[in-house]
């Protein structure tokens, strides 16, 4: 099987993104090279892992962290940068799902993860450019009755009054594209700079004691008390593990690697826009994601690129040109772009679930997973980090609200998955071109 942690990227090596130019990356850490003690290892230094950690430390437990490659080197340092005000699934959805009663429940954590994600900037002094507003783009006309109840609803069965339906006019004002037809303004929801909340929740980890340890994989775990972590030149003697790898775990876990699968995601970043051209693609300073079951995301930068995601596919390799192959989809929406420099495109990989719910877990007594996040990372992962400190901490109250969820295994085992995967999502691109 094709190594994830290595099959398109350098050791130790951030991709060539956009928020590596711009962001004030660490030091790097030196390698696990001994054996050492501590009351919790957590595997996998992202959102999740960081958050955990942080969390873990202010209530008084020595933590170390362990990352293959660096701090924020996955998903949580290469994402689309959007943060929700709640979890992937529509709240109808979510209901059908689990119920009203369990459903209510959900949404409050998803209420609760946004907030988090809000008071880090005060509370750490971590600044990662957060702004407010995330607009749900239609690109079928007949979507928008199920958009307006799902408004209706929300404001009245949750009291959530910062989402608003957005009619033709008002989204071909907001964004220069007559891809659209209607949509939804949630303006809980928002959008940042994806490593510099990475690297700041690093930071803030080592100010409280936190040890971190980079270029480090983890080879093998073992189920026992105090469990063992092991890398290739050293491990780690703990009471509690925490596993926060989400697409990249792979077999470090199967229980886990059963549920949530690694998929690929891209994102490019033109060159500075003028201000004409800024008004002409979006005219408000929001994120943007589409109703297609293949998404489009796209936002602006501090700098006035143009930040686009698009695409994604079912391999472990990456395309050979990710600036092409996102093009494609950004001149389909923005034709007007067709003569701007494509300066950045990376890509990366995320973890998805068969429901697009997160996967939090308890694997054996002192051994917890979460991940799976389905393109909700900035909140949720930071979210379930937390989670899972106060969960080792005695307090499951919302540990279990999100284990209760169910987390079906995706078919075809480990090899075939992917493969099936591909055959739905290529009818579901088709379907979207309908």
């Amino acid at each position: 099987m094709t190594d994830v942690l290595y099959a398109n990227d350098r050791q130790g090596i951030y991709p060539p993104s956009y928020y590596q130019a711009t962001a004030a990356l660490l030091e790097p850490f030196s390698a696990l090279e001994d054996e050492v003690r501590c009351d919790v290892c957590v595997v996998g230094a992202g959102y999740t892992g960081l958050s955990a950690a942080l969390h873990l430390a202010e209530l008084g437990y020595d933590v170390i962290v362990l990352d293959a490659h660096r701090v924020g080197w996955g998903a949580s340092g290469r994402n689309g940068g959007q943060l929700s005000s709640a979890l992937r699934l529509e709240q109808t959805e979510l209901e059908a799902l689990v119920g009203l009663d369990a459903a209510k429940d959900l949404w409050e954590l998803g209420a609760q993860a946004n907030k988090l994600v809000r008071s880090l900037p005060e509370k750490y002094d971590i600044d990662f450019e957060l702004k407010s507003g995330v607009l749900h783009a239609n690109h079928k006309h007949k979507f928008g009755d199920e958009t307006k109840h799902e408004v209706e609803h929300l404001q009245k069965t949750y009291g959530f009054e910062d989402i608003r339906y957005v009619d033709k006019a008002e989204i071909r004002d907001i964004v220069g594209s007559d891809a659209y037809f209607n949509g939804s303004l949630d303006m809980r929801a928002g959008h940042l700079h994806p490593l510099k909340l990475a690297l700041g929740l690093a930071r803030a980890c080592i100010a409280k004691g936190v040890r971190i340890f980079e270029n480090s994989e983890v080879i093998d775990l073992k189920h026992q008390s105090p469990a063992i972590v092991l890398t290739k030149n050293g491990n780690v003697t703990a009471q509690y593990v925490l596993l926060g790898c989400n697409g990249y775990l792979q077999s470090l876990d199967h229980k886990t690697s059963q549920r949530v699968m690694p998929i690929n995601n891209f994102i490019i970043a033109t060159e500075p826009l003028s201000q004409t051209q800024v008004q002409d693609v979006l005219s408000r300073d929001i994120a943007v994601a589409d109703s297609k079951f293949v998404i489009n995301y796209f936002r602006l930068s501090d700098d006035k690129r143009l930040l686009f995601g698009g695409g994604e596919n079912y391999s472990y390799k990456f395309p050979d040109d990710i600036k092409s192959f996102v093009s494609k989809p950004m001149l389909e929406i923005f034709p007007q772009l067709k003569s701007v420099e494509i300066e950045y495109g990376w890509g990366g990989t995320l973890g998805i679930t068969m429901n697009r719910m997160p996967y939090v877990d308890r694997l054996s007594s002192n051994v917890f997973t979460a991940g799976g996040y389905s393109g909700e990372g900035v909140g949720m992962g930071v979210f379930a980090g937390s989670v899972l400190a106060e969960m080792i901490n005695g307090t499951a109250t919302r540990f279990d609200v999100l284990q209760r969820v169910p987390a079906k295994k995706f078919p075809g085992g480990m090899i075939a998955r992917k493969p099936l995967l591909a055959l739905a999502m290529l009818y579901y691109s088709i379907r979207d071109k309908l």
